[in-house]
């Protein structure tokens, strides 16, 4: 596959995290499915039209890295993980066992079955090469894909269970289940870059969580050290991308939580920065947009200069314009840590991590991608 787009560029200088607001025409749409009103194939080409819109849309605003805004998801994760072998979603009885600061989150879930592995007919790799195919052949602009990490099924299982987890019956050594993820991921991977993929993400909740205060002494009362848990997750990170294409773009995106602009974790990095940037990725979408992200001396651990910081500095949650000459200070204030040229800026989430979406509309979205649009072109010349 030839793309004209340098790997070295991406993360681009402005880019995003992934999912778009939902049109009122597909949420409308989904529900008819959900009601057994229309077929899924019909569901299918009305999500199709509704990709090709909004991928004229991103165009439009000037992104380089588009993606299907995951219009055909519910969740940013659960859909993508019931689909591997040895999971399967199932409806919770006590519901969502996050509790997010704002809306509840709809009760469905995932759970471990049987022993975990890649399923080479994942539904996601066809939505990819439809993206790919519409995203086309323009030299400026790449199809950008993204996936659950790995650590979102070892946080499900080991860290945030409510108890009912068979994990240990089917793992007993869980150094087995730590393989079979990354094993699994270096499947997703070689599978995705079979298709023609050459930017991929893996979205991960699982470090904010064990950065969060109540969480890290709540997992300490259960024995449980978060330190020991972070440098397992580097290691199963590393291991699943021991074998990626050079020119394969792999980057992250460390959340809080993103349902409805309510929200998941508090707290910096600072108690997971140093595995954090242990990782070998090639870029790290981090979240910056209010006071719960902390400040940036975390960003001293990171060490690899082919890897970018994609500063998330504009609030997905909320339609307020953020300040230019804030943006500016701030993006100053991480240069004492990261070289400019090592540094991106984006929205600090996607949109509409849950089918549901932010508090904010489809033109105020683009209002913020415009935002960092003016401010790149003022710190980047």
């Amino acid at each position: 596959m030839m793309c004209a787009i340098n790997k070295k560029d991406i993360p681009f200088t402005v880019d995003h995290v992934g999912s778009f607001l939902r049109s009122e025409r597909l949420k409308t749409a989904r529900k008819d499915y959900f009601n057994e009103e229309i077929t899924k194939k019909e569901l299918r080409n009305i999500e199709d039209k509704e990709i090709e819109k909004l991928i004229e849309n991103e165009k439009k605003v000037g992104l380089h890295g588009i993606t299907d805004g995951e219009f055909r998801r519910g969740f940013w994760h659960l859909d993508f993980l019931e689909h591997l072998n040895g999971v399967e979603g199932y409806v919770p009885e006590g519901g969502y066992n996050q509790q997010f600061h704002g809306q509840a989150a709809p009760s469905y879930n995932i759970r471990v079955t049987d022993r975990i592995s890649f399923n080479e007919n994942h539904p996601f790799l066809e939505d990819f090469i439809f993206l790919k195919e519409k995203v086309g052949d323009d030299k400026n602009t790449i199809a950008k894909a993204s996936v659950p990490s790995p650590n979102m099924i070892l946080r499900q299982e080991l860290l945030a269970n409510d108890g009912t987890t068979k994990i240990y019956e089917i793992y007993p050594d869980l150094k087995d289940i730590y393989h079979d993820l990354a094993q699994t991921y270096k499947d997703v991977i070689k599978a995705y870059y079979e298709k023609g993929c050459r930017y991929l993400q893996f979205d991960d909740t699982n470090w904010a969580f064990l950065a969060d205060a109540d969480k890290r002494k709540a997992l300490q009362e259960q024995g449980i050290d978060p330190k020991n848990i972070a440098r397992i997750c580097t290691e199963i990170i590393n291991e699943a991308l021991e074998e990626k294409p050079k020119d394969l773009t792999l980057t992250t995106h460390i959340c809080r939580g993103n349902h409805a602009s309510s929200w998941l974790f508090s707290g910096g990095y600072e108690p997971i920065a140093e595995e954090l940037f242990a990782t070998n990725y090639d870029g790290f979408f981090l979240e910056y947009d209010s006071d719960r992200a902390g400040d940036f001396s975390p960003l001293r651990y990171w060490n690899n200069k082919n890897s970018k910081i994609v500063l998330g500095l504009v609030t997905s949650k909320f339609p307020e314009l953020e300040s230019k000459e804030e943006i500016k200070k701030r993006i100053k204030e991480a240069t004492e840590y990261v070289p400019l040229e090592n540094l991106s800026i984006s929205p600090q989430c996607g949109f509409a991590s849950t089918e549901e979406g932010n508090r904010l509309t489809e033109q105020e979205q683009w209002e913020k991608i415009k935002l960092l649009q003016e401010v790149a072109a003022n710190v980047w010349k």
